[in-house]
């Protein structure tokens, strides 16, 4: 356990009602810090700059560091300041810091699995006997590829909020294809109306929001189909679909064969 290729000497999450300021010369570890909500300024580039909910920060040992936080005013845009950070060091991390160019701070759009991930982390961190070594770096090297594909899905910065809200609606798809959902609930999830979301999403993505989540649920029935000993009408559910004849007629018309004969020639 002691060769682990990682070791993290802190994970939590923070919301700062009170002015607060935390400043390193010389970091001496890896510190990664998720925005999720408020506002706060840090050192990037050289000078201090406003963070906002999404922004990610990312600094490597031997990097100066300062963040400010002030208490929120009546006349805010924005409430207290909140985040997700961990501070660890290890070959791990090195060899995954080299992997790609690593900018101080991106924009990055939360579907989910990272905050889940994260109070994962934080959690083990937190039990008494200070969390299994081998589940922390399990669980650090799973975050740290998660924000990769984050950020790897970001939006470039000229296309600005409208990429990142139809990259939120389609991370609200895929987690709710298999299931019942609305529009208004997929642009609620974005912040914005329903008629916005519509047509922002078939702009960014190309495809509606509605034929989106069939190709998300058809992708699921296909791997079902591939890996499951489950009944047709059984996969049609699970999938999304709810019953076997619209599954039948959407398969038919996406591959041009039915259900069943896609599975007796794959099988």
């Amino acid at each position: 356990m002691d060769r682990l290729p990682l070791t993290l000497t802190l994970s939590d999450f923070s919301r700062h009602l009170q002015p607060f300021r935390q400043s390193f010369r010389t970091l001496d570890t890896y510190l990664l810090r998720l925005q999720t909500e408020g506002e706060a300024r840090a050192l990037i580039g050289g000078s201090m700059t406003a963070v906002l909910p999404g922004d990610l920060l990312m600094y490597r040992p031997g990097d100066a560091y300062d963040l400010q936080i002030e208490a929120p005013g009546p006349d805010s845009r924005y409430g207290p300041s909140a985040d997700y950070y961990f501070m660890a060091t290890g070959s791990w991390l090195d060899e995954w810091w080299q992997m790609r160019e690593r900018p101080p701070r991106i924009r990055i759009a939360d579907d989910g699995k990272i905050d889940s991930v994260w109070q994962q982390l934080m959690l083990e961190r937190r039990r008494l006997d200070g969390g299994s070594p081998a589940i922390l770096a399990a669980l650090l090297q799973a975050l740290c590829l998660l924000l990769d594909r984050a950020i790897a899905e970001a939006p470039a910065a000229k296309s600005g909020a409208t990429a990142l809200q139809a990259l939120k609606i389609k991370h609200f798809v895929e987690a709710n294809a298999t299931g019942s959902f609305t529009l208004d609930e997929a642009a609620a999830h974005a912040g914005i109306s329903k008629t916005r979301a519509v047509h922002l999403f078939k702009q960014q993505i190309g495809c509606s929001i509605m034929q989106y989540a069939q190709q998300v649920r058809l992708a699921m029935a296909l791997r079902l189909m591939d890996n499951s000993q489950l009944t047709l009408e059984q996969i049609a559910d699970e999938s999304g679909f709810g019953t076997y004849t619209y599954f039948h007629r959407v398969f038919r018309d996406r591959y041009g064969l039915s259900p069943g004969t896609y599975r007796k020639r794959e099988y």
